[in-house]
């Protein structure tokens, strides 16, 4: 659990301590990123050495980021304090192309008497 932008953020359909009063919506967030012909040809560079390709890794947690802060945005404009069920997809739209996918359910939440 993760609180961003006043909403905590779970991959679990449930939070400890707290009940769901009510769900809200599907939220999404999604970004399409490039790499730079300038970045792959570093990241090429690096391959010829192995291990981990960092321009590429840097590339796919900025999308990440970008993609969770859009959901956490949707979920806000619908006037949720939690998201449930939060999962990543990533899907690669043609060479050089990825579309990142972040999405969750919007929900309501209040602390559980009994915890």
């Amino acid at each position: 659990m993760q609180p961003v932008e006043n909403h905590m953020v779970t991959t679990a359909f449930a939070l400890p301590g707290y009940r769901i009063v009510r769900n809200l919506a599907v939220v999404r967030g999604l970004t399409v990123r490039s790499r730079s012909i300038v970045g792959n040809i570093f990241g090429s560079l690096q391959t010829l050495f192995g291990g981990n390709i960092t321009i590429y890794s840097a590339l796919c947690e900025q999308a990440r980021a970008d993609s969770y802060r859009l959901m956490c945005e949707h979920a806000q404009a619908h006037g949720a304090n939690a998201i449930v069920g939060m999962r990543y997809d990533a899907t690669e739209l043609m060479a050089g192309l990825t579309e990142v996918l972040c999405y969750g359910t919007a929900v309501i939440v209040e602390r559980d008497a009994a915890g």
